[in-house]
């Protein structure tokens, strides 16, 4: 990002450049996570101990539960998986302090952390991957530069679409994707774009309504990072019909 489009915006120069990496870094230990609890329960599985799902409590404490206080190979074994799965957990907490320390002293992550879904990671990855809102004439085209429109197949007389093309920065994509689910799983309070995605869910599945609520949402932020506005919430409360 450039340095003085990082001051205009809030964010330092500095952080400006390491933004990215440490969102990509967090990325990596969230998988490298993800991965450790699936071994941690696939080798309890192995012995037949299912781990329950039980909201809100902690992994480690469902493992402990599970595996009390013997002194086996298993525990060892399951013990040093745990291990690293707290530091893994550790350093993700550690990263998210600093993003979100980054996201206050932001004027436009602040301004787009209004919108109902996106928060810290999806404000951040937005604003550092599009670096200079300038760039695109029409707000539109910011849902093409993160692959998040259809992707066509054309030869001859076949003319397909399969999916979206996947351009573009893939994180992003992704943190668009999971605030498009938040919007219309998560978040209570209606707008127009929340009773919008749950008529395309009813109409053409939850999946398809995540993609192009993601992709109407690129096209939103950008708009209110170049016209200084706030999100508008629609006074229509009524149903998706």
């Amino acid at each position: 990002m450039d340095f003085d489009i990082a001051a205009r915006n809030g964010v330092c120069a500095a952080a400006s450049w390491i933004i990215p990496r440490t969102l990509g870094a967090r990325a990596q230990l969230v998988g490298m996570r993800v991965e450790v609890t699936n071994q941690i329960r696939g080798i309890l599985k192995t012995f037949g101990i299912v781990l329950s799902r039980r909201t809100g409590e902690p992994f480690e404490g469902l493992v402990n539960e599970a595996c009390g206080d013997g002194e086996s190979m298993l525990n060892h074994t399951v013990r040093s998986l745990l291990y690293v799965y707290g530091g893994l957990k550790e350093q993700i907490r550690h990263m998210d302090r600093e993003l979100m320390d980054c996201a206050r002293k932001s004027v436009i992550c602040q301004q787009l952390m209004t919108i109902p879904g996106v928060g810290v990671l999806t404000a951040l990855a937005f604003v550092t991957a599009i670096d200079d809102p300038a760039k695109f004439a029409k707000s539109r085209s910011v849902g093409a530069y993160f692959g998040l429109t259809p992707r066509c197949y054309q030869s001859g007389e076949i003319d397909q679409n399969r999916g979206i093309s996947k351009c573009g920065d893939s994180l992003v994509r992704t943190y668009l994707f999971e605030a498009a689910g938040t919007l219309l799983t998560r978040v209570e309070k209606w707008s127009a774009l929340k009773a919008w995605g749950l008529r395309l869910a009813k109409r053409n599945g939850l999946k398809k309504a995540k993609i192009a609520v993601a992709r109407k949402l690129a096209v939103i932020m950008h708009r209110m990072w170049v016209d200084g506005a706030v999100f508008r919430w629609s006074a229509d409360t009524a149903e998706a019909a």
